[in-house]
């Protein structure tokens, strides 16, 4: 009889990271340590919740462990909720502890599990760094850091920041990383641009992309709310499912709008760093996600002009190949009305650093959409996607820097 495959190292490291965590969340329990037994639970879950979704989609001989180890830890939160309202009842208390106990014998088994079974390539560790589509997550990083300094209004303090970045990074990369997952087969159709991509290819197996992916999310959600904030932690994840499961599954195969709705995820990034430094949402943060909500479609629908035979070979429904090359630049032109002039009207909140910014860069940007507008042709439109990309990195540096000088 053939031996189902066994997990590899990212998975494996999820379940050890969740059995650590369960017996922590034991610990604590039974010596009544108050918060720092909820952080515990916190830290405990994400591990637990990638190793079960990575076993019911690619290594299902390990789904009756990993499920019964979430499901176990799930009911001894829920027990925890007991023990406050019966005023923390011996009983009560000692039913809490066991259930963790009883989570924690599951968990320590899913992770024994996780060793077993035949072992696959993993591909090679170049491509790995491919799934996280560094270039797009540099661009995001940047609009991050800028909501962090403008939480601070000014300089955010370093281990917060660092922290900050560091678990929007896996956050994005762990998204990416699911994408190749979900488009493999868009990939395979769409050209030598994208054929030849780890997943598409077949250098990197599905199982071990989906579980590299799952781990930088559940590592990312840890990270955050152990070291910076529950809110900055919700965040990061809420952008990283918006972008799976809204756009990447569904808004992306069904409607030519897939990219103005889509578009909230990609700008979650300076949320997340606002409320890093600030522990809070405020209307800077929510001016910072409307920007780069605005910018998406012109600078989307710009590449879509310059490879619109390869959405069309896929069968996607992008603006270009559904409304034609003219539409497409009017669309563009009319965002980036909306863009300029909402960069405009916010600069009250922003500062003068970035009003001057707004103002000088807005005007390249209109020009290159008009001339697009007058002229739809794939240099027209490479010009401004690549202006695109230095217009959003400058224009959130200006507000960045704003707080420092002024």
């Amino acid at each position: 009889m053939r031996s189902s495959p066994a997990p590899g190292p990212w998975l494996r490291l999820c379940a050890l990271a969740g059995a650590g965590a369960t017996a922590l969340v034991v610990a604590s329990a039974s010596l009544e340590l108050g918060h720092a037994h909820w952080g515990f639970a916190l830290a405990a879950l994400p591990p637990l919740v990638a190793v079960a979704a990575a076993a019911y989609l690619s290594y299902r001989p390990l789904l009756p462990a990993a499920g019964a180890a979430l499901l176990l830890l799930l009911a001894a939160i829920a027990l925890g909720g007991v023990v406050g309202l019966a005023s923390e009842a011996a009983w009560s208390v000692a039913l809490h502890v066991a259930g963790a106990a009883a989570a924690l014998t599951a968990s320590l088994f899913t992770a024994a599990q996780s060793f077993r079974g035949a072992s696959v390539p993993a591909g090679p560790w170049r491509d790995y760094v491919t799934l996280t589509k560094p270039t797009i997550m540099s661009l995001l990083l940047i609009t991050g850091a800028a909501g962090a300094f403008v939480g601070a209004d000014g300089w955010p303090p370093l281990p917060t920041f660092a922290a900050a970045m560091l678990g929007l990074a896996l956050a994005c990369g762990g998204a990416s990383a699911l994408n190749h997952v979900l488009d493999a087969d868009i990939d395979r159709l769409m050209g030598s641009r994208t054929r030849a991509r780890p997943v598409a290819s077949g250098r990197v197996p599905v199982a071990r992309a989906l579980e590299f992916g799952l781990a930088l999310s559940a590592l990312s959600f840890v990270l955050l709310a152990t070291t910076v904030n529950v809110l900055t932690a919700l965040l990061a994840l809420v952008g990283n499912l918006f972008y799976v499961l809204v756009y990447t599954r569904w808004l992306k195969r069904s409607t030519p709008q897939n990219i103005v709705i889509g578009g909230a995820a990609g700008a979650v990034p300076p949320l997340v760093g606002y409320a890093a430094t600030s522990g809070s949402l405020a209307l800077p943060a929510l001016w910072l996600f409307l920007i780069v909500f605005l910018w998406t479609p012109p600078h989307f629908w710009a590449l879509a002009l310059m490879i619109k035979e390869s959405y069309a070979a896929a069968k996607v429904p992008m603006l270009p190949v559904v409304r034609g090359d003219a539409e497409t630049a009017r669309q563009i032109l009319l965002y980036s009305l909306a863009l300029v002039a909402f960069t405009l009207a916010v600069a009250f909140s922003l500062g003068l650093v970035y009003l001057g910014a707004a103002i000088v860069l807005g005007a390249i940007f209109l020009a290159l959409a008009w001339q697009l507008r007058r002229e739809p042709t794939r240099p027209r439109a490479k010009a401004l996607f690549h202006y695109s990309l230095a217009y959003l990195a400058l224009l959130f540096a200006a507000a960045a820097v704003n707080p420092l000088v002024l």
